[in-house]
């Protein structure tokens, strides 16, 4: 294989990685945070807002993939 082939390959598992991580990391917080507020409604507002908070870090973990796997690219 080519080493354009492999730097395009080495981007796509990059994305590939940081999607699959994010969204599953994401899917795990939201589920705990609703499983919290069903079990205790009064605590909604405690659990809110460091959710939402968590999740804006996990998606600047996603995006932060994504710019290296553009960075990745470049190389070409």
């Amino acid at each position: 294989m080519e080493a354009n082939g492999m730097i395009a390959l080495a981007a796509a598992i990059a994305i590939g990685l940081a999607a699959l991580g994010g969204t599953m990391a994401q899917g795990k917080a939201a589920s705990a945070a609703l499983e919290g507020i069903a079990r205790n409604p009064e605590a909604q507002g405690k659990i809110f807002t460091p959710m939402i908070l968590g999740m804006a870090l996990i998606e600047s973990l996603v995006i932060l993939g994504f710019v290296i796997a553009f960075m990745i690219q470049g190389k070409f």
